[in-house]
């Protein structure tokens, strides 16, 4: 009954923290929107395949696999490098991009 009421706990606390991002489908049927997760789904499907795929053989933890999603996401959605470079300043100097470029002699 403990492992019941924590996991109650535990999905009443995400409820709150998340309640302005999960959608009322009863809304939007009433107003004749649209209702699909498909993209949703989709999108999970590109993050997840590639590296938890039963191929890979591999164990992961929960927090691992967290670790692992969150890197993922932003290497697809291209901000991993930017978040690189937030927690190490000279990852920026290394890049071509933020080179100013120096004149050449004529």
């Amino acid at each position: 009954m403990m492992a019941f009421r924590k996991a109650t706990g535990e999905f009443n606390t995400y409820i709150a923290n998340n309640a302005g991002m999960i959608p009322n489908y009863a809304e939007r049927r009433r107003y004749g929107e649209r209702v699909s997760t498909a993209f949703v789904e989709s999108t999970v499907n590109v993050v997840v395949s590639k590296r938890f795929s039963k191929r890979q053989q591999m164990r992961w933890s929960k927090e691992g696999a967290h670790l692992l999603l969150q890197t993922r996401t932003r290497a697809l959605d291209g901000t991993l490098r930017g978040k690189f470079e937030q927690w190490y300043p000279g990852l920026a100097a290394n890049n071509p991009v933020h080179q100013l470029e120096t004149p050449r002699a004529a």
